[in-house]
This record gives structure tokens, sequence and C-alpha cells, in this order.
């Protein structure tokens, strides 16, 4: 292990849970820009699925040009954390849906540049036995992106302004700790770009394509539920008890998002370790899946039943996510794993703009009710795609 690994992996950590702010910073405000923009029900669901959008296409284009391996990776970071700060801060001044979801795009080429950018450091700190850093670090993504939820809870009383500021402060702040708090680490890994050519070997890999088949899945599931279980918990709370207090409502959020799903990255990457990739990402979406069937029952119902489901759909709609790179890792050739990983990653994030925009159209046809069993879909084929992964990793 690298000297003052541990050191990094707090560092890197801190800094993505507070540069990933931005992601969901619009959506939790969505009713007040719902008003400000004129926004339609489809409109709407763009301000979560722009920033997958943005965050697909720089992604794709940081790849290909291999602009982390041919800059200082903290720069890059810092540099895109920056500039994700202000596109974020420039919805203050935007009075119109086009220029906010623009905005919205760029925000998410810039979180291209910070979150595959820190699993590299981290790669770098980490040059082996990392599964356990790479499940805090998945940790600290989803509790940055829950974090909207809890500056909401707590600023609930002033201007939608306050929280998106709030939010661009935190990524400045992870700019400042990347810079100047981080060390550069020894450069251990060997660079293994995105290539075009070497697209047909990933296809051609049954084990890799079963480990992307079955993070396809994961990922129809996990934003459209990060983004619109909140909405859920609000409608379904107000149902049951309309004095409910805001604060409430916006906290059993980032406890569904963020707690829970912290503590399911650190405990998926233990089991993982312990009982092997297949047997944690088939347990994981076979119960995130009951949960996205079963919570459509408990709308309006006790509040503590629905805010028990969704804390348990937290814990397991997350848990697996480190596992299916890791799965690519191990059985890629060193020389497309970097493409391989790419196209996982490009793919995956399409698909939840798929899979966002649906929920609230199917919501309108078949109410709060039913339209999660709807994300059942990708747990389904994930479990069935991941029992065929069993074999070669029993095999390896």
């Amino acid at each position: 292990m690298v000297q003052g690994s541990w050191k990094a992996l707090i560092i890197i950590s801190f800094s993505v849970l507070f540069s990933l702010s931005l992601w969901f910073s619009a959506s939790v405000i969505a009713s007040d820009l719902r008003e400000l923009w004129n926004l339609s029900t489809s409109t709407e669901g763009w301000l979560s699925a722009a920033v997958p959008l943005g965050f697909v296409l720089g992604a794709f284009v940081s790849s290909l040009f291999g602009i982390a391996d041919r800059l200082n990776p903290r720069k890059v970071f810092a540099v895109c954390a920056v500039f994700g700060a202000v596109f974020n801060l420039l919805l203050i001044v935007t009075n119109l849906a086009v220029v906010g979801i623009g905005l919205r795009i760029l925000t998410g080429i810039t979180l291209a540049g910070v979150y595959p950018t820190a699993v590299q450091l981290l790669s770098h700190w980490f040059p082996k036995k990392r599964g356990l850093a790479i499940g805090i670090l998945i940790a600290a993504l989803t509790v940055g992106s829950a974090f909207p939820h809890i500056i909401l809870a707590f600023f609930h009383s002033f201007h939608w302004q306050v929280i998106i500021m709030i939010s661009s402060l935190l990524a400045l702040l992870a700019a400042i700790i990347v810079n100047w708090l981080l060390k550069d680490a020894p450069d251990t890994s060997k660079k293994t770009p995105f290539s075009f050519k070497l697209l047909h070997k990933v296809v051609r890999n049954k084990p890799v394509m079963l480990a992307n088949v079955g993070y396809f899945g994961h990922m129809w599931e996990l934003y459209a539920m990060w983004t619109w279980l909140p909405l859920f918990l609000v409608t379904s709370f107000t149902m049951n008890n309309p004095d409910v207090s805001f604060a409430f409502i916006s906290f059993s959020a980032f406890l569904s998002i963020g707690v829970a799903g912290g503590i399911g990255c650190v405990l998926g990457g233990f089991i993982s370790d312990k009982m092997g990739r297949a047997y944690l990402t088939t347990a994981s979406m076979a119960v995130s899946g009951l949960c996205a069937i079963v919570i459509g029952f408990t709308f309006g119902q006790y509040i503590w039943i629905t805010l028990f489901v969704s804390l348990l759909w937290g814990v397991s709609v997350i848990a697996d996510s480190a596992q299916f790179s890791a799965a690519v890792s191990e059985f890629a050739e060193v020389e497309y794993v970097g493409t391989a990983l790419t196209f996982q990653m490009c793919i995956g994030f399409l698909i939840t703009i798929l899979s966002i925009n649906l929920i609230p159209y199917f919501q309108q046809l078949i109410g709060w009710e039913w339209v999660f069993s709807l994300l059942a879909i990708g747990p389904i084929l994930g479990i069935v795609s991941m029992v065929k992964y069993k074999q070669y990793e029993q095999g390896n």
C-alpha cells in the first residue's frame, strides 16, 4: 500500500461528496423552477436527466482524448469542480427552461471530470486491494448526491437560490481541498485509454458483457429511484398526514438516498469480498427490485412503513454499484480494460436518461402505487445476467 493512501482516500472522498452535491441541486427545487420556468411534466424530468446526459458526453470525450492521463488528474478534478460550481450558480439568473437545462448538461459534463478522475486518483493511491476504498468513494458519491436534500431540510424556509449557492460553495470547497491538500500519488497504474478499435473485443468477451448487462439493469433503477423517490415521499407522507413538516420529508429523503446508500456501499464491499461479486449483485438486485414493487403498496399508508421500505431500498439499490466495474476489470484484458469501463459507464448513464423520463409519464397513467414497479425490470434482467456470470467467477 502506498504511504499516505488512507489520508488521500479521506481527502478524495470528501471532495467527491462536496462536488456531487451539484448533481441533484436543481431537482430538489423543482417545484420552484417549475413555476419560474413554466415547466411541463416531461420537461421537468430533464432537470435530472440533463445531468447524466452531460456526464456521458464529458466522460466519453475525456476518455477518448485521455484528458486525465495527459494532464494532472488533481488539476482536472479541481478545474471541473470550479466550472461545475459556476454553471450551477448561473441557474440563479436564468429565466428560461432551455437555458437552465443547458446549464444542467454543462454541469454534468464537468462532473465527468470529477467522479471518474477521483476513481483514477484512488487507483494511483491504492494500486492493489482497493475494494474497500472504492466502496467508501461510492458511498461519498451517494451521500453527496443526496446532500441537497439535507440542505433543503435546514434551509427550506429560505429562497431556492440559497440551495444553489450552498451546493456551488461546496463544489468550490472540493476544488480547494483537492488542489491544495491532496498530494500527487506515485503513478503505479498502466494507462488504458478508450479506443473504438477495441470495442469489438469488449463485446465478444462474454463475462465482461454479462457484467455490463448487470450494470445496465442496475442503472435502469438507480438514478430514476434517486430522482423520483423524494417526490413520492412528499406525496405519500402528506396524504397520510397533511401536517407533516417539509423538513422531516427532506430529511427522510436524505436518509433513504444518502445515509442508507452510503451504508449499502460499504456493506456491499465487505460482502462481495467474503462471498463473491455474483452473490452480492444478485442479492442486492433481488432486494432492490422487490422494494421497487412493494413501496407502491405503502403509498399514503403509515409514514414509518413507507420510510422503512425506502431505507431498505436505499441500502440495496447502490450496494452492488462498485462490483460491476470490478467484474469488468477482472475479465477484460489490460489493453482494453479502459475501453470496457468507458463503454459500461456511458451506456449505463444513457439508460438512466430513459428511465428518469419514463417515470413521470407513467405515473400519470398508473399512479404512484404502481409506477416504481417499472424499475424492477432492470434488477430482474441484471439478476439473470449475473447468475450466468457466476460460472465464470467460480472458474476464474
